[in-house]
């Protein structure tokens, strides 16, 4: 082990500058070179690699790259090494400054003491102050057991600071190792969270925990891996095979969203022209309300070059989450699936849709909302699990935005579902239809079995009787002018004319101001 200097003797100005480069290449390397070669068999980089990978080549300027612990006890105090095993500065990706910090797995773990913490303290006070987004590399054992609540308090000073920046700047956590206990709450509190299969794994008690009392017994990835978190409990928005695929994606959200939110999204120049025919569209939704299709077809037809980032992609399936650019502009796209559960709203997607909208409004982001819904998912359930109050969430999400907002209903909209995917009565800007919908309260079968059931049940030939109040109810309600009619959509329009009609809509929206009323803040529904 390279000896740690404590001390920097009087010496002449030669000397005192090959002491420095001797103590910052020291930083640099570590005070153990072999601990290098442990993280490397374990499949991973280190985080200077990492950094390296994220930021543009030569822009990482590194803070507190010298700052070493003072802690007494447990043999601290004969290990002092310098970044305390986190490492903090600011770079650019694609020229726009990026904090970072990344936890040094190769120092205690990436354990968080008193001294790390501070370091995270600063760099994320900077980040707010500079207004620039704040990417963390996370790869550390908790908090250092030997520095007791010293270290654990300085979780707090994160967690407080994670939530001030909260819809400020944009904030993004990358697991590249373990996240337990109480550390896997920043992660929990940020806008976007990354995980890498067979390295990434966040629970709150670990597995040796959950036998000693449960009884059930479960490997780390079995409890928290980043295919857990990304389909079953929806912490993790992003999940990767590998550390380079996962940080170029994190460049990449990074070109869509603006540096805060006093800013609005990079444009981008665009080869796609904004009037490209959809013929494709025409085949891609079938008319028939019965027959399913990928939602994610007709967003690629739609957007430029058919580029978009899906967010929790494998998370509540029966709604897509995406952002993309339409003519240049960043837009973010809300989609009912019919590919998964007919495209119902249930819980998961309920949920998943409205911290999405919050995210786009909070950064300015127009939002698009495709809609093919035929209800809320059914079932005891759903009900008793609350789909009433977390179903709600959704609504205020959408209510409560005050960005460009444009909703397109490519064919079935029934039900308090339709008012709640962005319907001109909760605020839409632009309210569009395709010749396809049926806008209604419910679809026309059970709408007949109710309104006719007495007319049914009386006559001759029930089954007869119910297809004619069937048809009969569909020319009167269900047909694709109804709502247009009565100014509940602005425009009925060729599915074709899609992306035309929406380039059109967002740069119009470009300067919209919207106020809410003054309060401290909303109550959304928990």
């Amino acid at each position: 082990m390279a000896p740690l200097l404590d001390t920097v003797p009087d010496a002449p100005e030669a000397d005192r500058l090959t002491t420095l480069h001797t103590i910052k290449e020291l930083a640099r390397t570590g005070p153990d070179p072999r601990a290098t070669e442990r993280q490397h068999a374990k499949g991973k980089l280190t985080a200077r690699e990492r950094i390296e990978l994220l930021l543009d080549r030569g822009s990482f300027t590194e803070v507190e790259a010298l700052r070493r612990h003072r802690a007494q006890g447990f043999g601290l105090e004969a290990k002092r090494p310098y970044t305390d095993g986190v490492i903090t500065g600011w770079g650019t990706v694609e020229g726009r400054t990026v904090f970072v910090y990344a936890h040094d797995f190769r120092i205690f773990g990436g354990a968080l003491g008193e001294a790390h913490a501070q370091k995270i303290h600063k760099l994320m006070d900077m980040a707010i102050a500079a207004g620039a987004p704040l990417v963390s590399l996370n790869d550390g054992a908790g908090a250092r057991i030997q520095e007791g609540v010293s270290a654990l308090a300085g979780y707090g000073g994160i967690f407080q600071r994670n939530t001030k920046a909260s819809g400020v700047i944009p904030q993004i956590s990358v697991m590249l190792g373990p996240c337990a206990g109480g550390a896997a709450y920043s992660p929990a509190l940020t806008d976007f969270v990354f995980a890498v299969r067979d390295i990434s794994q966040m629970f709150i008690t670990g597995p040796d925990v959950v036998k000693a009392v449960t009884g059930e017994e479960i490997t780390q990835n079995g409890l928290g891996g980043a295919d857990v978190h990304g389909t079953s409990s929806g912490v993790a928005h992003f999940v990767y095979d590998d550390e380079r695929t996962c940080l170029e994606e994190v460049r990449y959200l990074l070109s869509l969203l603006p540096s805060n939110n006093r800013e609005l999204p990079p444009t981008h120049p665009t080869g796609d022209p904004a009037d490209r025919p959809g013929d494709a569209l025409l085949d891609l939704v079938p008319e028939d309300g019965n027959r399913s299709y990928d939602i994610r077809k007709v967003i690629e037809e739609i957007v430029d070059d058919g580029d978009h980032l899906e967010v929790h992609a494998g998370f509540a399936t029966n709604i897509v989450c995406a952002l993309a650019r339409l003519d240049g502009h960043v837009v973010g796209i809300v989609a009912n699936q019919p590919a998964s559960m007919a495209g119902v709203l249930d819980i998961r997607a309920s949920e998943k849709g409205a911290r999405f909208v919050q995210f786009c409004d909070a950064f300015n982001i127009p939002l698009i909302t495709l809609v093919d819904v035929p209800g809320f998912l059914p079932g005891v359930d759903q009900e008793h699990e609350g789909i009433i109050r977390r179903g709600a969430k959704l609504l205020y999400a959408y209510c409560n935005a005050t960005v460009p907002r444009v909703s397109v209903v490519l064919r079935k909209a029934y039900g308090g579902a339709y008012i709640v995917m962005d319907s001109r009565s909760i605020g839409a800007d632009v309210a569009l239809a395709w010749p396809t919908n049926e806008i209604a309260v419910m679809g026309a079968e059970g709408a007949a079995n109710v309104v006719f059931r007495r007319e049914i049940a009386a006559a001759d030939d029930p089954e007869a009787m119910r297809r004619q109040k069937i048809e009969e109810y569909k020319n009167e309600l269900v047909h694709p002018y109804y709502a247009a009619e009565r100014g509940l959509v602005d425009d009925v329009i060729d599915p074709r004319e899609t992306r035309l009609i929406l380039s059109r809509a967002v740069a119009m929206l470009a300067a919209k101001s919207a106020a809410l009323p003054t309060r401290k803040h909303g109550n959304p529904p928990q």
